[in-house]
């Protein structure tokens, strides 16, 4: 008799990697349940405009994400918010979740799908200044900043999208890239150049953010090619420098991760460990977009399915 206290597929992570992978996976059929630490949809949350996604032309990442969401759970996937997994023993059969609530569950074949979450600078004055100043979602605090003078640090996508989206509110948007050039693509970079409220410091870091009690009000800029530095005025600075993989809850079961982190998957998600998938930002992927998370989640799903059905065909789960 089958123990219907274990899952066929377990999801760790709720953004489109995830959220895709719960659809797939229950409308294979599979019992599945999909744990996010907090909410889910990922970096859709804070994703104020959604204008590369097929078929959802001007809708914002959070609608996006109550959508994906609501379609998901139709299908019968269990999902289970603001739970934390805090560590995965993937040696037993089956494989065993463990959740910082002191929950444990345990499933066939395992999804890890848990994102990732914005770089720090690591410059004095940006932890002390968090929450009074320093953000790293536009979406979340722009409003607060209207009227007001703030910096982007940053040069990709995102940090040119966010700094388009703070022109809403700010009266000036300056952004703060180490290079000559951006990385953004071009629309987002033409919109925001052509705006009158913006403009680009080049080839320069940023060593300090400063401030008092009231919040930020100026960061120290150093020039990397020519070494000047300065204090630059300012009443709040978004960081946008990168992602880091969510995958410490991975420490000592085995997975192999490139040297940024990220867990190794090949093109059919398998990771180096049997049953077990990885999708979405937190694999070594050259692309980090919603769509291709959802995507990365729909194959991961799809490999799960087949990996849980040779096992009920050779009789070792039933």
């Amino acid at each position: 008799m089958a123990d219907t206290n274990i899952y066929d597929v377990v999801i760790i992570g709720g953004g489109p990697a995830g959220l895709s992978a719960g659809l797939y996976a229950a409308r294979g059929n599979m019992k599945t349940l999909l744990l996010e630490k907090g909410i889910v949809g990922g970096q859709l949350q804070v994703t104020h405009e959604v204008e590369n996604y097929p078929g959802m032309d001007h809708m914002t990442g959070p609608q996006i994400s109550d959508a994906m969401e609501a379609q998901t759970r139709r299908f019968g996937c269990e999902i289970l918010t603001n739970t934390a997994v805090t560590a995965v023993d993937f040696k037993s059969q089956p494989k065993i979740i463990k959740c910082g609530d002191g929950k444990e569950y345990k499933a066939h074949s395992v999804i890890l799908a848990s994102g990732s979450e914005h770089k720090h600078l690591g410059v004095p004055g940006e932890v002390e200044l968090g929450g009074k100043g320093v953000s790293y979602c536009a979406v979340c605090d722009g409003a607060f900043f209207k009227n007001r003078h703030v910096v982007v640090v940053g040069g990709g996508s995102s940090a040119v999208e966010e700094g388009n989206f703070l022109t809403k509110f700010a009266s000036k948007v300056t952004l703060v890239h180490r290079r000559d050039e951006l990385r953004a693509e071009r629309i987002l970079q033409n919109r925001f150049l052509a705006n009158p409220k913006t403009e680009v410091i080049w080839d320069t870091v940023v060593d300090e953010i400063k401030g008092d009690m009231l919040g930020v009000t100026s960061v120290t800029l150093r020039n990397i090619k020519n070494g000047e530095v300065k204090d630059f005025p300012c009443e709040g600075v978004f960081i946008y420098v990168g992602l880091s993989p969510n995958t410490q809850f991975l420490g000592g079961t085995g997975i192999a991760v490139d040297e940024a982190g990220k867990v190794i998957a090949n093109h059919k998600m398998e990771t180096n460990i049997p049953g077990v998938f990885a999708s979405g930002d937190l694999r070594n992927t050259p692309l980090k977009q919603a769509v291709t998370a959802a995507s990365d989640g729909s194959l991961a799903a799809t490999m799960a399915i087949g990996y849980v059905e040779a096992l009920q065909d050779s009789k070792i789960v039933t």
